[in-house]
């Protein structure tokens, strides 16, 4: 299912911002007013030179017209709706389609309370789960408890015995008393507690999922960044895979950072002390991706500055964790220039782990990086992104028109991503939505530190996903049968309407 973005809208919102009427913008695109109405409510499909012309005469630049914001809205709105507590309503996908083309700040609006909720949902179970385990509560709690009963039984003695003698009353009486006093400040002890977990925990909409929907909106594309990192690259070797021990000399007599290996696996970012601990376990293609964190920290700062200035982020830690993402961002397009990775994406048909190899990268970074190939004229195939840990959480994704997926929490049990960690090679199949929508998925399993024995070392699943009809385009697309390699897939448990699936939760009961 795709989402049309609501083109019209943002013209007819740049208009009334330029103080134009609508016939005398129709007049200077040499249509008719009756015809601009129309596109500005969605009802025509418009492109080509009138786009431009539109873009011109309303000075704007023709990426604000056609970039596709729209369809995490649907996603988020769609998951709202199928949410237990909107029980009863019977909302059409047509319908909420209509309302994030037509009313995006109304979507927007939606997705941030429902983010809201969720957050607040995962706060409320998580201090459920402290009062149960928290050994200081149920130490608090307890002693609470235990005064409360000490108090109901002495005042119950003073409220049903008749014939209590003076001197037992007011004993009695000091005892609820002394019990009362002592309870004041084991009440203080939990309230300031909670109020001090309140304080480091709740923030009204998480700051890493409000950095995800920023690049999101952006499309995952900063031309910006690309652009810098080609003038970066020219002070580096043309030949990739990049040398760790060339990288380290240079980030040596550049910036005075000293990079060193750690055998304890742990990595320390560099500037504090300007030692770049590194851990020998990593891959290179890690060790030297972190190089390149710290080559772009220290020569692009302000281009880095000026990408996140242009992100709509609330809070300073969404800054902070905004202000990382772009600089990893700009890292990849270094160690994987646009033009370069394109040409390879296309004449090797998409193989991630033989572009890894010649480019000295690995599977993540190059999955990441495809998703990136959004540059107007050289587009790569598009994919969308998902990483999931071994609990099965969604840790990180990157959507694709058509698919939606869950704003949060676990994905469809169908995914080949979950497949992913039981093998040792590409997992891929052909899943078919509720919509009929099919879309070629691949996943495999990352370790983190591939490079020693570490029992507890992180473990992820990586998967791709792309329209069926750029299946061909791919390696992947090979071999399939067309019939039997179809799953019926969804995106998740509470948004998927296929009832009868036997690996369905039950959500909805």
């Amino acid at each position: 299912m795709s989402v049309r973005t609501p083109i019209g809208t943002r013209i007819r919102r740049k208009r009334l911002a330029s103080g134009m009427t609508q016939t005398a913008l129709a007049n200077a695109l040499e249509i008719s007013p009756s015809y601009l109405n129309l596109i500005e409510n969605n009802k025509r499909a418009i492109a080509g030179k009138l786009l431009l012309r539109i873009a011109e005469r309303l000075d704007i630049e023709i990426e604000y017209l056609t970039e596709d914001g729209g369809q995490q809205s649907l996603a988020t709105v769609s998951e709202l709706l199928a949410d237990p507590i909107m029980r009863g309503l019977e909302v059409e996908q047509s319908d909420i389609r209509e309302i994030v083309n037509r009313f995006p700040e109304f979507a927007s609006a939606l997705t941030r309370s429902y983010r809201a909720y969720t957050d607040a949902t995962a706060n409320i179970e998580a201090l459920h789960h402290r009062l149960k385990s928290d050994p200081f509560l149920s130490e608090l709690l307890h002693e609470i408890l235990n005064r409360v009963a000490g108090l109901k039984s002495s005042a119950e003695i003073v409220a049903t015995t008749t014939d209590l003698m003076k001197e037992d009353r007011r004993r009695f009486a000091s005892t609820i008393y002394n019990e009362a006093q002592d309870l004041v400040p084991t009440l203080q002890s939990l309230i300031g507690y909670f109020d001090e977990s309140a304080s480091l925990q709740h923030k009204p909409v998480s700051p890493l999922n409000e950095v995800e929907d920023a690049v999101i909106e952006a499309n995952n594309y900063f031309p910006l960044l690309e652009s810098v990192a080609e003038d970066l690259a020219k002070d580096l070797p043309t030949e990739r895979p990049l040398q760790e021990s060339w990288l380290s000399q240079r980030l040596n007599e550049w910036f005075n950072v000293e990079v060193r290996l750690s055998s304890d696996g742990q990595a320390t970012p560099a500037p504090a002390g300007k030692i770049l601990w590194l851990p020998e376990a990593a891959s290179p293609a890690t060790r030297i991706f972190r190089m390149l964190r710290i080559y772009v920290d220290e020569a692009a700062g302000a281009a880095i500055t000026r990408s996140l200035n242009s992100l709509p982020l609330s809070s300073e830690e969404a800054r902070s964790i905004g202000r990382r993402a772009l600089g990893s961002y700009l890292a990849a397009a270094i160690m994987m220039p646009y033009d370069q990775i394109h040409a390879l994406a296309e004449e090797r048909r998409y193989d991630i782990d033989l572009i890894a190899n010649l480019l000295g990268a690995d599977f993540e970074q190059v999955a990441q990086r495809l998703v990136s190939l959004r540059r107007r004229g050289q587009e790569g195939v598009p994919f969308g992104f998902l990483r999931a840990d071994r609990a099965g959480r969604l840790t990180k994704r990157l959507p694709l028109p058509g698919l939606i997926l869950p704003a949060s929490g676990h994905g469809c049990l169908l995914w080949p991503i979950y497949r992913a960690f039981s093998s040792t090679d590409i997992v891929r199949q052909v899943s078919v939505f509720p919509s009929g929508s099919r879309f070629l998925q691949i996943a495999r399993r990352v370790n983190k530190y591939p490079g020693s024995y570490r029992p507890d070392a992180p473990v992820y699943a990586i998967m791709l996903s792309c329209d069926v009809l750029h299946a061909d385009r791919t390696v992947y697309g090979r071999a399939f049968d067309g019939v039997s390699d179809n799953i019926l897939a969804g995106p998740s448990c509470l948004l998927c309407p296929r009832m009868e699936c036997l690996h369905r939760n039950d959500v909805r009961e």
